[in-house]
């Protein structure tokens, strides 16, 4: 099958994988040779959605940095690291036509996500659990206050649920409030938005115990945790709650496959971008890049024309419900342009070099740095892109 992945400019040393092969991280295996160049194709060449960024992306990003910032997850050179992931930008690309508050909740859950990303990524399955637990009883609770020396995500999460999901004003000081404008949540969109946290969730622990085992899956078994660990059914369930649409629709099948079509691309695309960082630190068995080295056979065109056939698949319900039908499937179109430019244009994986690196179309392979410190949180991608 033909492949869109990022190939060195060398020829890749392969082989065949079993499902969930256990390897020694550290060995120098084919997927851990050295090769001078990672060629980054332009797999979304020709997907119809075009970049746009909401004109909300000054005021609402810079507003929801301040408010993670103010909550001091991470030291102040990690939190310095963290801001330069421009996570409002994601938001702002994901959500360009979207009213002000729209967007800023957006910026928010993005943010709040990436903290659990960045404590999860050096934590261990046990620890990991625990996270998970905090975080969805925040979600579940959020009039409850959290206990003293509870890990920092709690917190987080409760705001964000507090003001978004549940009530009609945002506060994250004591003296500033917004009015919401965006739509009332309703009882089943919230649902769906929980349930669609805790599967995501899932899918971080199990991604600490592959880690912990350094265990590479193959491409099929992978997936199925990556579709998770992407984080992606949030961002969709957050597109549907000032929607009113009934349960039959979003079980229908081209719905289905549509939008695992776009948890599938989601994920490609983030893995090709953050390949480079995660072999550097010895942090890259979770990745799609590594997965192929072991097991040659997967295809993001396949996924997109998957996207787009599904799409057109869609049926009629009457003009109530095909309006909105039509102005979530937008939404998951736009998500997937934009996630793939936040990975060039943000400091996240590529530094100050994304822009340049999607033009040449490669970038020069990081040397191994080893494991990410023990402290918690992002550090400044170096110049040696």
């Amino acid at each position: 099958m033909h492949t869109t992945l990022p190939l060195t400019e060398n020829n890749i040393s392969c082989h065949s994988a079993t499902a969930g092969r256990s390897v020694n991280a550290n060995a120098k295996d084919g997927y851990d040779k050295p090769h001078k160049k990672i060629i980054i194709p332009n797999v979304l060449a020709r997907w119809p959605w075009p970049r746009r960024l909401s004109p909300f992306y000054p005021e609402v990003s810079a507003a929801s940095t301040a408010w993670i910032a103010g909550l001091k997850a991470f030291s102040p050179k990690a939190q310095e690291a963290f801001e330069r992931g421009d996570f409002g930008l994601c938001a702002c690309l994901a959500y360009p036509t979207a009213r002000k508050e729209h967007v800023r909740a957006g910026c928010d859950y993005i943010n709040a996500v990436f903290v659990i990303d960045e404590y999860s990524d050096v934590s261990g399955e046990h620890e990991v659990r625990k996270q998970k637990d905090i975080v969805m009883d925040a979600l579940r609770n959020p009039h409850k206050p959290r206990p003293d020396g509870e890990w920092i995500g709690g917190e987080v999460h409760r705001q964000w649920v507090f003001c978004y999901l549940i009530f009609n004003i945002k506060t994250y000081t004591t003296d500033r409030f917004w009015e919401r404008s965006i739509p009332h949540a309703t009882a089943q969109g919230q649902k769906r938005f929980i349930m669609a946290y805790d599967e995501y969730l899932e899918g971080v622990v199990q991604e600490a115990i592959d880690r912990d085992q350094h265990l590479v899956r193959d491409i099929q078994s992978y997936t199925e945790v990556r579709r998770r660990t992407i984080g992606v059914g949030q961002i969709f369930a957050l597109l549907e709650l000032g929607l009113d649409i009934p349960d039959e629709v979003w079980l229908h099948p081209a719905i289905i496959d549509m939008v695992t079509a776009a948890y599938d691309m989601s994920f490609l695309t983030n893995d090709y971008v953050s390949y480079n960082l995660e072999q550097a630190r010895g942090d890259a068995i979770h990745n799609i890049v590594t997965i192929v080295m072991h097991e040659f056979d997967t295809d993001i065109n396949g996924a997109m024309e998957k996207f787009l056939r599904a799409k057109a698949d869609v049926p009629k319900w009457g003009e109530t419900i095909d309006s909105q039908v039509m102005e979530y499937c937008e939404g998951v179109g736009n998500w997937v342009r934009g996630h793939d430019d936040w990975g060039f244009e943000s400091g996240r994986y590529l530094g100050s070099k994304g822009l340049e690196i999607k033009r040449k179309g490669w970038m020069s392979l990081l040397p191994k740095e080893g494991p990410r410190e023990s402290a918690v949180g992002p550090v400044l991608v170096g110049s040696l892109l």
